[in-house]
């Protein structure tokens, strides 16, 4: 066979596997470096912690061996891999002999009011779900801290995903935080998310599960936090949620930003004109 025939669907499902594993890094996915790697990208036993399977069972995947794969394994090694859908898509063809169901479509992440609000604010503001998933942002705030939607704020915050929000006040600010998730998922109808973000966070956070024995809690809507911004110096921010009712029912916490005096005034101004 020359170099530019085609392999057969399980060789070629384990050298797609062991490429795309090359490309991540340990951070990509919310765990640490560690001691240092001989090789980059993620390691076997990562990919199976990850994707929740067996290293064995992982390592015949890449080895090319007629195992039987289903469909939720799948699912769970495109999630881990970080996938787009052509990427999944191929996955199943060489797995499975076809393509995957369609991902349900899901609503708009905000309605076209809010959007238009938020949009319509000089200063920051981030659109996040009850649970503190990241659903939208306005431009200042992505010049500001990056691109945070998809992400969630506690995993931001303890996992390092996402780009980094610098609080001079770290403790106080993950303390915070975790007090009014605490308060929320104590009332939340859908609890089980709510306890697979806890579940997940206690298991690989030693911070949150710190804070999370505490059982502080704070639904306070408003106050002052101390953010670092690269280049531009300490900017103090004031904070008001205020909650949002989308036509479709679902509840959205509206977080607004302001620099509080007149020298983060300037700072918040110069930063974003260099963004």
């Amino acid at each position: 066979m020359t170099a530019a025939s085609l392999s057969s669907p399980r060789s070629e499902l384990g050298h797609f596997l062991r490429t795309r594993r090359a490309r991540l890094r340990p951070s990509d996915v919310g765990l640490t470096e560690g001691a240092r790697r001989r090789t980059p990208g993620l390691r076997r036993e990562e990919v199976a912690q990850l994707a929740e399977v067996g290293v064995s069972w992982y390592t015949w995947l890449e080895q090319g061996r007629d195992i039987h794969v289903s469909e939720a394994l799948l699912e769970r090694l495109s999630s881990a891999l970080r996938l787009d859908a052509a990427e999944r898509s191929y996955l199943f063809e060489l797995a499975q002999g076809r393509s995957p169901r369609p991902v349900a479509a899901t609503p708009p992440l905000v309605s076209p009011l809010l959007a238009r609000t938020i949009e319509a604010h000089h200063h920051p503001v981030t659109v996040s779900t009850m649970r503190w998933d990241v659903v939208a942002m306005n431009q200042p705030a992505l010049k500001l801290w990056g691109d945070r939607r998809g992400t969630n704020a506690l995993r931001n915050i303890f996992l390092g995903q996402g780009p980094p929000l610098v609080t001079v006040e770290h403790e106080a600010h993950a303390r915070n935080l975790v007090a009014r998730f605490r308060a929320e998922a104590a009332r939340a109808s859908a609890h089980e998310r709510f306890q697979e973000l806890v579940d997940e966070l206690t298991a690989r956070s030693p911070e949150f599960r710190r804070l999370w024995t505490l059982h502080d809690l704070d639904a306070e809507p408003e106050g002052t936090k101390v953010v670092d911004i690269p280049g531009t110096g300490r900017i103090e921010l004031a904070h008001v949620t205020l909650m949002h009712i989308e036509p479709d029912a679902r509840t959205l916490r509206v977080l607004f930003y302001s620099p509080v005096g007149p020298e983060s005034a300037r700072r918040m101004a110069r930063a974003l004109a260099e963004r």
